[in-house]
């Protein structure tokens, strides 16, 4: 395995009669950010706490670099809780410090580190606040600079785009793309699955405890049901066809999806013969049709 590999291999946890996980399995490559989706309870946050020790697993193995993960390990991670993980009452700069210190920085180290990252994150005015006394927004600013401050070797982030407004999203995407381009494998939990699709190297969909899909966002596009977009003066003839169902319609334009075995080419000849065809394109599915795709059928074949 190459150096800088985050792996989660064949991981399981139950709790009582409920399976959490079963044999969750991934890997998160050096230099690559890597998005964890799922709908809730499908076992995301499980898997985030099972990397950071903070539950054992039933059987599998988390590994760094194809070593198991111990704690000297761990205290190389960076872990952003979806819930908040902050002292209410701490000033901002002095529980930022307190945490790099606690990652092994000296006190110099840890405040020359701590004031970058509230530079960085927009939250030099706020340095010297009580986190209850900061917004929602920047709670999670300040939640973020805690995953970062002791500069990480890997990032596990559950949610971290929760709650910030979009100034704040493109702060925190600017940061995860530059952790990512300097080596570190980020993963990061989100529903965003717009932002998910714009911003991740590979994606990984969960359904009831074990991965179902996981590739690049291309990839997993492409694996979706065939779907043509056409223009033509009438629509009326996409309805006999056989294998074809129109999905959308408007004006004289419709999205038909395909059948398996339909052939594109004979969607082309019908329309022509009812007239001049205006466009003729395939239509890929976006990731959030895809996930619905995806955990629709998890959920049938259950």
């Amino acid at each position: 395995m190459p150096e800088g590999v985050l792996e989660i291999d064949r991981i399981s946890k139950r709790y009582g009669e409920v399976v959490a996980l079963r044999d969750m399995s991934f890997d998160v490559r050096a230099g690559e950010l890597f998005g964890f989706v799922g709908s809730n309870g499908a076992g995301k946050t499980t898997t985030m706490r099972i990397a950071l020790g903070v539950l054992a697993a039933d059987s599998g193995e988390v590994r760094w670099n194809g070593r198991a993960v111990d704690l000297d390990t761990r205290r190389r991670i960076g872990y952003m809780p979806e819930e908040r993980g902050l002292y209410p009452r701490m000033k901002v700069l002095d529980q930022l410090v307190y945490l790099a210190e606690l990652h092994g920085m000296s006190t110099n180290e840890a405040h020359t580190s701590a004031e970058n990252w509230i530079a960085r994150l927009g939250l030099r005015d706020r340095r010297t606040d009580e986190v209850q006394r900061l917004s929602l927004g920047n709670q999670q600013r300040v939640q973020l600079a805690a995953a970062l401050v002791h500069e990480p070797d890997v990032l596990v982030l559950d949610e971290p785009f929760s709650g910030l407004d979009p100034v704040a999203v493109d702060v925190m995407s600017h940061v995860l793309r530059e952790k990512a381009s300097s080596g570190v494998p980020v993963v990061f939990s989100s529903h965003q699955l717009d932002l998910v699709e714009r911003l991740c190297d590979r994606v990984g969909i969960v359904s009831a405890g074990s991965m179902v899909a996981s590739g690049t966002v291309d990839e997993l596009r492409s694996g979706g049901v065939p779907r043509l977009v056409v223009e033509s003066p009438t629509t009326d003839w996409a309805v006999t066809l056989d294998g074809v169902r129109v999905i959308e319609k408007n004006g004289t334009r419709c999205v038909l999806e395909l059948a398996d075995g339909v052939d594109d080419q004979s969607v082309l000849r019908a329309a022509l013969a009812a007239g001049p065809v205006h466009e003729f394109s395939r239509q890929r599915p976006t990731l959030m049709e895809l996930f619905r795709n995806v955990v629709t059928t998890e959920t049938r074949s259950a």
